[in-house]
């Protein structure tokens, strides 16, 4: 696997390595050792997919606080994403600043999402599905969001004709810094 650094500390884009032959290809998609190596959390206490009907369907921010604040691994496993991560650790020196990054069936790429960072996605093409390796069981009491379009973050969504969007995700306040 190929970890590729981001301006954001701690926020990786991985690669597969594929080994091709007449077959196809194989390749790793999670190691815990190559992430303990390079001290990312491994630890996986569920796996969650998303699947999105329509182009435009927009989801997130979100994150969990202490004490289930989470790390996550994402990966389109079908169609392509815009996704979003934006980093919230307030003693950090990218504080509130974003990276985002198109997750496709095809490209393969996954995002590494350490703890203290919401997440979010637009789906690109109709028939998006989204699979997550999640690090802590989601807990209802520390789940929080962010408004998808805070002026405080300025994400520079992909324009599209018309976005879906929960009333949960809708209902989210502008960031408090």
């Amino acid at each position: 696997m190929v970890f590729v650094e981001t301006k954001l500390d701690g926020l990786f884009i991985l690669e597969a390595e594929k080994i091709e032959d007449e077959r196809g290809f194989f390749a790793r998609t999670f190691c815990r050792h190559e992430f303990e190596a390079r001290g990312l959390n491994p630890q996986v206490a569920q796996c969650s997919t998303s699947y999105n009907k329509k182009k435009g369907t927009l989801r997130g921010m979100h994150y969990q606080v202490a004490p289930g604040e989470e790390t996550k691994l994402v990966r389109c496993t079908m169609g392509a994403i815009f996704d979003v991560a934006v980093d919230l650790r307030r003693d950090s020196p990218t504080f509130r600043q974003w990276v985002a990054v198109e997750l496709t069936a095809d490209n393969r790429k996954m995002l590494y999402i350490p703890r203290g960072f919401a997440h979010g996605f637009q789906t690109l093409v109709d028939q998006a599905e989204v699979y997550y390796q999640i690090s802590e069981f989601y807990d209802p009491k520390s789940a929080r969001g962010l408004r998808w379009d805070d002026p405080a973050l300025g994400i520079d969504w992909p324009s599209v004709e018309s976005r879906t969007i929960s009333a949960r995700d809708l209902s989210y306040s502008d960031f408090a810094a």
